[in-house]
């Protein structure tokens, strides 16, 4: 399996990604406590064939075995800002909150969330699941939130895991991964990777 030791990062630390082929960035602050997420991030895209210009910031946390909790996420683009916020209760309900709508769903028994153009998300159900120790599958359904106009969606993202990575295949996206030993994305071929 084609993964990494995380290098120098200790926790809390700050993970950074650089677009392959786009002006993207991301950058995060990740604290872990076990299974246990609590992550603060910008995303920073220039303009560009794949998306407009925009600014996007999120927080997360997640319970001790790496559930999602709450995600929040404000974005700017230059038709306006906008934000919202997603939670899941104990009873496995998420609400959708954008300000003008709420949205309860289970999601198709969703336990983690994706956001479009960020590497970070994928590491949700890679430590919840354990993929980054074990060569196993595992079909996710996620909450899949759209970066740039904040729609919010169920969809399934299958992970495979094997001697030469993570095999993701997404809505958006057919990739192999490579990750640390943390389970964190060091490079998303297509997408983007760690520096």
């Amino acid at each position: 399996m084609s993964i990494q030791p995380s290098g120098d990062a200790s926790w809390p630390a700050v993970l950074t990604w650089q677009a392959h082929n786009a002006p993207r960035m991301e950058s995060v602050r990740v604290q872990l406590n076990g299974n246990r997420i609590k992550a603060s991030g910008r995303i920073i895209g220039g303009a560009c064939s794949e998306h407009p210009a925009f600014s996007a910031s999120y927080d997360l946390v997640t319970d001790e075995a790496g559930i999602t909790r709450r995600l929040s996420v404000r974005t700017a683009l230059a038709a306006g800002e906008r934000q919202m916020s997603i939670s899941r209760d104990e009873e496995g309900t998420w609400m959708v909150e954008n300000g003008a709508s709420h949205q309860r769903s289970a999601f198709d028994g969703a336990l983690d969330v994706d956001v479009i153009l960020s590497p970070f998300f994928n590491t949700l159900p890679i430590r919840r699941v354990g993929l980054q120790n074990d060569i196993e599958d595992a079909e996710v359904p996620v909450v899949y939130v759209n970066l740039l106009d904040l729609r919010v969606e169920g969809a399934t993202i299958t992970y495979s895991s094997g001697t030469d990575g993570i095999s993701v295949l997404s809505p958006v996206s057919s990739s192999t991964l490579a990750v640390d030993t943390e389970g964190f994305v060091l490079d998303y071929p297509g997408l983007a990777t760690r520096i």
